[in-house]
């Protein structure tokens, strides 16, 4: 094994990781008021109606869809009666379409931030990087996904990419599996690695700020001033406090 792969492949991820981890305790630690989109609805709704649904569906899809392809093996596919060509077909159609209309919301939000004045001035180099990364990532996975199938040669990842992953997380990395994938998956592998170590430190962390506590939050009581008496005018403000001893 070169030094090459053990850095790309086992230093890479763990190291990935661990700033993912470690990163967001400290971003809520000390930059809980900078844990935020910085929504800018208010300079832009239009196109921002349209994009941010195809965006966030799309990639709330791709990435249920990775989790899926990476944890569950092709044995338990299989043993629930889930044939491999019948696996492939459902996820190559649904990869498609999520990965399209993550592409296409994307592609309207950056329209959107660049042609927008506010918007466009508002936007750091973090956010500039951070898309130029999220859309590498994304672009490189789906091209692996549409060309392969495209071209008739469509590669199956979960005998390779994917227990590479497990390996990980098992804390026994079988380089070996990673390095036999094609050079579009590796390309996408260590992308991802590199968008989740600088996830904390961008605007993605809202992610992690699902409004769970609005479930649980007591109802706002608001309450009448009382209808005017007849024939007297309504009073402005707010009526003075009577005293009653």
């Amino acid at each position: 094994m070169s030094a090459l792969a053990v850095v790309a492949w086992i230093i890479v991820p763990y190291l990935s990781i661990a700033v993912f981890a470690l990163g967001h305790v400290w971003r809520y630690r000390y930059d809980k008021f900078g844990w935020t989109t910085r929504s800018s609805q208010l300079y832009e709704s239009r196109l921002l109606r349209l994009g941010s649904p195809l965006f966030h569906f799309g990639i709330l899809l791709v990435a249920a869809g990775h989790i899926f392809g990476i944890l569950v093996p092709e044995t338990v596919t299989q043993a629930i009666g889930i044939s491999e060509t019948a696996y492939h077909a459902v996820a190559v159609v649904l990869g498609s379409v999520s990965g399209a209309m993550t592409v296409v919301g994307m592609a309207i939000l950056i329209y959107r931030r660049r042609v927008t004045g506010p918007v466009f001035s508002a936007t750091t180099r973090n956010d500039k990087a951070m898309y130029v990364l999220l859309a590498a990532t994304i672009l490189a996975g789906l091209a692996t996904t549409v060309l392969g199938n495209l071209l008739g040669h469509p590669y199956d990842y979960r005998l390779s990419v994917a227990p590479y992953f497990r390996s990980i997380f098992y804390l026994h990395p079988d380089v070996g599996l990673i390095t036999a994938a094609p050079a579009g998956f590796q390309i996408h592998v260590l992308l991802a690695w590199v968008l989740f170590a600088a996830w904390p430190f961008t605007r993605l962390v809202h992610v992690f700020s699902a409004p769970v506590g609005y479930l649980t939050r007591p109802y706002i009581v608001y309450r009448s001033r009382g209808a005017p008496a007849m024939g007297s005018p309504a009073r402005r403000g707010w009526e003075p406090v009577r005293r009653l001893w």
